[in-house]
């Protein structure tokens, strides 16, 4: 699912971008790069310890896009590159997956799970 070029991003700092939309209409929270962390080929796992707004938007839509870059890779035609990710997300607050993430990350309460549909250059 993920490519050489979105694998070497994640190793760079960077904002990612999470947009949840809900009834009130859409959310962005942020996080770094370097929480990302890829398993199962097609999963993103990041930690959380506020996103309030973006786990309300997800119990009632599911559906998020996520954009993650970075200005020390490569593009297209000139250096920085960037990606817009699709998919579906969930929280969760225990398990496999929330053990070894608590391991990296001590602050979060719980881990946002993406499964991503699609993950496209955009730079």
């Amino acid at each position: 699912m993920f490519n050489e070029k979105f694998l070497e991003v994640i190793k760079h700092e960077g904002v990612v971008s999470i947009v949840t939309c809900g009834t009130d209409g859409a959310h962005v929270s942020n996080t770094w790069n370097s929480y990302l962390t890829v398993v199962e080929g097609n999963k993103i796992l990041i930690p959380a310890a506020a996103m309030i707004k973006t786990e309300k938007n997800i119990l009632e839509n599911n559906i998020v896009k996520l954009t993650v870059g970075s200005h020390e890779v490569m593009g297209y035609r000139y250096m920085g590159t960037g990606f817009l990710l699709e998919g579906t997300a969930k929280f969760l607050r225990e398990g496999e997956y929330f053990d070894m993430m608590k391991e990296k990350s001590s602050f979060l309460t719980r881990v946002l799970e993406v499964t991503v549909n699609s993950c496209k250059q955009t730079l």
